[in-house]
């Protein structure tokens, strides 16, 4: 267990880069398993869940080398299921990414119930319903999941929701897969794309991604390649409401703005100073911060991973904002915590809640409750007077890499104890 100690109430100034994208690193990762050459793969964020996931694979029978400080080469020559690390599975949310390519390639898997953060009810009915019209055929027992295959066929499929990780299992499966494949409903995250384009290099055929109707024609094999993973826009998201918060001027560097949109939209309506050159988004003080009405939506609608930050946001504009999460029933839990600290904001039902602002915050022992919720609990000992305790720090280490060394390089004061 570790806790963030932070002194806040601080302008903060400077340049932090973007890292590269986790929700995009895993589902490339996990993609290795569908050939037996090399994969070299670029700007890897070094994260606990990356660390997970390529022990995940390790176990498998993968070489895994780290080429630099955030490269990687993996090579999969040969796979036994047998062997997979239980352990390293039920404590990460993404290896439900291994069960796609792991079917694709060896025809089976047994996995257990995959971990991660409680946001509420996250369902694999999407994952194995693709699966199984593929020709996959499921099985479960008390512990695990037994999926098995004599050969995937294209299929056309309409997913029951719009399900990123469902949606990048499908396409990892069905690369390999005898036929066409349509899938219906798919998300279009920029992470999905990312997949794709990775994918496409490795050999496969895909067309329309970015779209929710996606194709793919399978082939007989994939081969190696070399990949740069994308930038995090849900850090950079992040780093803006941060900026916003702390009325300093912050550059962050490495942005990928045509990810961005519903993100820069919400940061205009609140009034947020914003200028944009090259990659760099630069967040300069603003005399008020206006109140704003905020939808977490599929891409490329506002993504749900960013309402916990902007809900610090809303404490500090001027009005009553409107913050709706339909996604995941347990979004909302960092509202209490941030009452503690001052915060005027009534909840209405699990998935929408009213901040009034602005209101100041005061230092106090809170809990980062998930990734998302401990990324919001640090704005908020930033922006809060006196000393904020931020306990179950050790979460951010799953998607967030050094952040307490980059917040210091911006003035912040902030210690990581573990």
């Amino acid at each position: 267990m570790s806790k963030l100690i932070i002194r806040g109430g601080k302008r903060l100034d400077g340049e932090i880069r973007v890292a590269g994208m986790k929700n995009a690193a895993t589902p490339i990762i996990a993609a290795t398993l569908l050939t037996s050459e090399e994969c070299f793969l670029d700007n890897i964020p070094r994260l606990s869940d990356v660390e997970r996931m390529l022990d995940i694979l390790r176990s498998l029978g993968a070489e895994v080398e780290w080429t630099g400080n955030n490269s990687l080469r993996i090579c999969v020559k040969e796979i036994n299921p047998e062997n997979i690390d239980r352990k390293a599975v039920r404590a990460l949310r993404s290896s439900v990414l291994l069960f796609g390519p792991l079917v694709a390639r060896s025809g089976e898997v047994n996995i257990s119930e995959p971990g991660g953060c409680i946001i509420g009810n996250r369902s694999l009915d999407t994952h194995l319903f693709a699966l199984s019209e593929l020709g996959a055929k499921i099985s479960r027992t008390s512990t695990e999941y037994q999926i098995r295959s004599r050969g995937l066929t294209g299929a056309n499929i309409i997913l029951p929701e719009f399900s990123v990780t469902a949606t990048e299992n499908v396409l990892m499966a069905a690369v390999l897969a005898s036929g066409k494949t349509v899938v219906k409903i798919a998300a279009a995250e920029p992470h999905v794309q990312d997949l794709v384009a990775f994918l496409t290099k490795m050999g496969a055929k895909i067309r329309d991604a970015g779209s929710h109707t996606i194709e793919i024609l399978g082939v007989e094999k994939l081969h190696g390649a070399r990949h740069t993973i994308i930038p995090d826009q849900i850090e950079a998201g992040t780093f803006a409401a941060l900026g916003a918060v702390t009325r300093g001027t912050v550059a962050i560097r490495g942005v990928e703005f045509g990810h961005l949109d519903s993100v820069l939209s919400v940061l205009r309506r609140a009034r947020v100073n914003l200028e944009q050159d090259g990659d760099v988004l630069k967040i300069i003080p603003a005399n008020s911060l206006s109140a704003f009405r905020l939808q977490a939506l599929p891409y490329p609608g506002f993504p749900t991973d960013l309402q916990a930050p902007f809900g610090v946001l809303a404490t500090q504009a001027h009005g009553t904002s409107l913050i709706h999460d339909p996604l995941f029933e347990g979004r909302l839990g960092y509202i209490g915590e941030l009452i503690k600290m001052g915060a005027n904001a009534v909840v209405c039902d699990p998935h929408r809640v009213l901040i009034s602002g602005p209101t100041p915050l005061y230092g106090t022992e809170i809990k980062s409750l998930d990734l998302r919720a401990g990324a919001t609990m640090v704005i908020a000992g930033l922006v809060a007077d006196g000393e904020t305790i931020v306990s179950e720090a050790e979460v951010l280490d799953r998607g967030y890499e050094n952040l307490d060394e980059r917040l210091r390089a911006l003035g912040a004061e902030i210690e990581k104890v573990d």
